[in-house]
Formats: structure tokens, C-alpha cells, sequence
């Protein structure tokens, strides 16, 4: 089978847009590689795919866990290689759509071959992240692995996995090999400009608060406590945190706004040097990409 087509991006740079643009008219059907737009009822902060956009072109991956669910990379890719599968099966052409690199990875590259966890470790690791904090959990990785440091971007639920791993057998999850990816890819990355890259993600979160992200932060507060240890994983989605902060007035819109961009922009920057390291992708125009994927899409 030829490969399958991927598209990544940067935040806010369009890739959405774009992959409903092309795919519309073409059999072809969408599988969603986002963290966060698997979860109901978080529509507003994941800018996940509009009702328009997902009745003009079929989605996958999307609304498929409750937020109270642990969801990861695991479970991810077992339901996007069941979806390829059936759209190949149905005749037709996956295209897999997202920003989230470790999705990509454990995608492209297939997953990690790292023991099951141990409840009763895993539980010490997070009484000494709550006790310790963070920055400490990560210095000790760092100390002996900083490579291995850098894969946790900084990712509570990672770093205690790690840790977790390393004390039971001595090695990191990235020591570990990896089971053979079911399926090979071909990967189509763009960005923006920066100063447009940057612009677009200001607009959009402000359009965010405009439509009531404030209100999603607070119901999903009421379905999920924000404040356990290890950070649940919908709590680790960009914006929540402080979009939150404005539903119980602790902050206001504007500097919730002004707070989102500037995490959203280094985040943006960190998927694009993932595109380029991880990835080996280079990153072109959006133009660009449109006019390559185009080639890789059936009529």
C-alpha cells in the first residue's frame, strides 16, 4: 500500500482549514492526531473541527473519550491504525491531520516498547511530584539522561512515567525500543510566517474567550478537579488554566488572552523545531504544502 498522508502544522496556522479544503469532494476521510479534540465537550479551547467542517469531510479520533478518561499515545494510535484499516477497507483515503508529536511519533515510528506500569511506584513518583514539584522530578532525569529530559516537554504525566520506569529497571522509556509502525507515511509539514503565525493565534484566542471558553474551563472543573496530582490530562491542555482563572474572576480576559499567546507562541515553536528534528519534515509554505498534498490525494 502506498503511504499514508500526513499533514502537521504549528498552532494555529490552518491546518484544519486546509485539510478540509482538500479533501472535500475527494474520498477522503480525516483522522484527527490532537491530544485534546478526542475529548466531548471540549469544543471552544481544542478549536476542534467545526459541525461544517466535519459534515463536509468524515472525521476520526474526534469526541471519543470522556474527560474523566486517561487518554494516550497508546490508545491513540491503536484507534488511528483500526481507522486507516477500515477506510482503506471501504475504498477510500486516510489522511492523518494534527499537531500533537507524540501522536505523530508513536504514529510514524510506532510505540515504545517500555514495560507496563507499576501501580505502587507510580503512586510514590506522584507523592514526590507533589511534594518536590516538577522542575525537581526533571532535574533528576536530567542529571542522568538530557536527552530523555527533553523528550518530557515538560509533561507531568511523562516525567512521572519516566521516573516511574527508571526506578524499577534503571533505563528510560526512550531506552526502550519500538514495535514496528503497522503502516509507513509520508509527512507534509508548513508554518506561517512568524509574525503571521503569531497574529492568527492572538485573534483566535480572543475569539475563543469571545465564544465562552471561560464557561467550558468551568464545566469541565465541575466534571474534573484541576488541582490533582499529577495533572489529569485534560487539565494539560493549553489555555484551560486560565481560562479558568476568568470563569472564577482570579484574572481577566485580556491578561488570560495575553498569557494564552505567549504560551501558545512557544509552543508553536517548539512543534515547529519537532517537525524539523523529529519529523525530518521540512517545513513549507502553506501554499506549498497545499499544492504537494494535492498530489498524494485521489481525485
Amino acid at each position: 500500500m502506498p503511504p499514508v498522508p500526513i499533514l502537521t502544522a504549528p498552532t494555529a496556522a490552518g491546518k484544519s482549514a486546509l485539510a478540509t479544503r482538500l479533501a472535500q469532494g475527494r474520498p477522503v476521510e480525516i483522522i484527527s492526531a490532537d491530544a485534546f479534540t478526542v475529548y466531548r465537550g471540549l469544543d471552544i479551547g481544542t478549536a476542534k473541527p467545526t459541525p461544517d467542517e466535519q459534515a463536509r469531510v468524515l472525521h476520526h479520533l474526534v469526541d471519543v473519550a470522556d474527560v474523566h478518561e486517561p487518554f494516550d499515545v497508546a490508545r491513540f494510535v491503536t484507534l488511528a491504525e483500526a481507522a486507516i484499516d477500515e477506510i482503506r477497507a471501504r475504498g477510500r483515503q486516510p489522511l492523518v491531520v494534527g499537531g500533537t508529536g507524540f501522536y505523530l511519533t508513536g504514529l510514524t515510528q510506532g510505540l515504545p516498547l517500555t514495560p507496563p506500569s507499576d501501580p505502587r511506584t507510580r503512586a510514590e513518583v506522584e507523592a514526590e511530584l507533589a511534594e518536590r514539584g516538577l522542575d525537581a522530578l526533571l532535574a533528576d532525569i536530567a542529571a542522568r539522561n538530557p536527552a530523555e529530559a527533553a523528550r518530557m516537554e515538560r509533561n507531568p504525566r511523562r516525567v512521572v512515567r519516566a521516573t516511574e520506569v527508571y526506578r524499577r529497571t534503571g533505563r528510560y522509556p526512550g531506552d526502550y525500543g519500538r514495535r514496528p509502525p503497522a503502516h509507513t507515511y509520508h509527512v507534509t509539514a508548513f508554518t506561517l510566517p512568524q509574525a503571521e503565525l503569531e497574529a492568527r493565534a492572538a485573534q483566535r484566542i480572543q475569539a475563543m474567550f469571545g465564544r465562552g471558553w471561560a464557561h467550558e474551563a468551568a464545566w469541565l472543573a465541575a466534571q474534573v478537579d484541576p488541582g490533582t496530582q499529577p495533572r489529569p490530562t485534560v487539565w494539560q491542555a493549553l489555555g484551560y488554566r486560565e481560562a479558568l482563572a476568568v470563569a472564577l474572576g482570579t484574572l481577566s480576559p485580556q491578561d488570560a488572552a495575553t498569557q494564552v499567546t505567549l504560551a501558545t507562541r512557544q509552543y508553536a515553536r517548539r512543534q515547529q523545531t519537532f517537525i524539523r528534528t523529529q519529523l525530518r519534515a521540512p517545513l513549507l509554505s502553506a501554499h506549498e504544502a497545499g499544492l504537494h498534498l494535492t498530489r498524494l490525494l485521489p481525485v
